[in-house]
C-alpha cells in the first residue's frame, strides 16, 4: 500500500462501515461519530428489533440486522446483505461482546464458554466474512475490541481477559495475512468506559477505589473510544497494521 494523502478531518464520506453490538455503549457511540463523519452503517447486534432500532437511532444512513456473531450462517446473510445495499465495505468494528465476572475458582464452564463464543468466535467469523470482501474489493479496516484486562491482571476477570487476549493474537495474524491485500487490522484496548452498564457495575466506592489506580484519575468515556476508532477507520492510520491502541487514562503503564 503506498502512501496517499488523507482527509486530515479524519472524514469517512461514502465509507461503509459494519459495526457490532452497535444498538448500544461503545458501538453506538461508534456509530453515531461515524455517520457524522459521513459513513454509511451496517448494524449487527443481537436484538431482534434491530432493523426498526437501527433506523430511529442513525437515520437513513444506517441498516440493522439481527444478527448473532456466533452463527456463521447469520453473519454471513448479514454480510451478503450488507453488500446488496451498499455493493462495498469499507470498515469493520468488532464490537459485540460480553463480560461474566467471578473469581476464577467458581467461574462457570457456562460462562467460559459464553464469553469465547461472543467475543473471540464471533469476532472471528465476521472479521472472516467480512475480511473475504475486502480482499475481492481492494482493502478495507478492521477493527477489534480488546481492553486493558487483556495487558494486566484484573480481579474476577479470568474468561474475559482470557478472550481479549485471544483478540490480540488474532488480530496480528490477520494483519499479517492480509496485509498483501491492503487491510489494515488492529485492536482497540480502552479502560472501564462509562456505558449504562460500566456506570451500575463502577458505581459507589468501588468506582472511587479503582479511580486512584489510574494515573489520569477518572474513567473513559464512549465518546473518546469512538474518536481512536475514527482514526482506526480513516486513511490517516494506514500505516498502522497489527497494532493495539491503549485507552486506558495510564493505568497499563504503572
Amino acid at each position: 500500500m503506498d502512501f496517499k494523502t488523507f482527509d486530515i478531518n479524519f472524514g469517512l464520506e461514502n465509507k461503509v462501515a459494519i459495526i457490532t453490538g452497535g444498538l448500544s455503549g461503545i458501538g453506538s457511540a461508534i456509530g453515531e461519530l461515524y455517520v457524522k463523519k459521513g459513513a454509511k452503517l451496517a448494524i449487527f447486534d443481537i436484538n431482534p428489533d434491530t432493523p426498526e432500532l437501527v433506523e430511529e437511532q442513525f437515520g437513513t444512513k444506517a441498516i440493522g440486522f439481527a444478527v448473532d456473531v456466533t452463527s456463521k450462517e447469520q453473519v454471513m446473510n448479514a454480510v451478503k446483505e450488507t453488500m446488496n445495499h451498499f455493493k462495498k465495505i469499507d470498515i469493520l468494528v468488532n464490537s459485540a461482546g460480553v463480560c461474566f465476572l467471578d473469581d476464577a475458582e467458581n467461574l462457570s464452564e457456562t460462562e467460559w464458554d459464553l464469553t469465547f463464543n461472543i467475543n473471540v468466535k464471533g469476532s472471528f467469523l465476521v472479521a472472516q466474512a467480512v475480511g473475504n470482501e475486502m480482499i475481492q474489493s481492494g482493502g478495507g479496516k478492521i477493527i477489534n475490541m480488546a481492553s486493558q484486562a487483556a495487558l494486566v491482571a484484573l480481579d474476577n476477570h479470568v474468561a474475559y481477559a482470557a478472550s481479549k487476549g485471544a483478540i490480540l493474537s488474532m488480530t496480528k495474524v490477520l494483519a499479517y495475512e492480509w496485509a498483501q491485500y491492503s487491510i489494515n487490522v488492529n485492536c482497540l484496548s480502552p479502560t472501564i468506559v462509562l456505558t449504562e452498564l460500566g456506570k451500575k457495575a463502577w458505581a459507589g466506592q468501588v468506582g472511587e477505589d479503582m479511580k486512584q489506580q489510574i494515573p489520569i484519575g477518572r474513567f473513559g468515556y464512549p465518546e473518546e473510544v469512538a474518536a481512536s476508532a475514527l482514526f482506526l477507520a480513516s486513511d490517516a492510520s494506514n500505516l498502522m497494521t497489527g497494532e493495539n491502541m491503549v485507552i486506558d487514562g495510564g493505568y497499563t503503564i504503572k
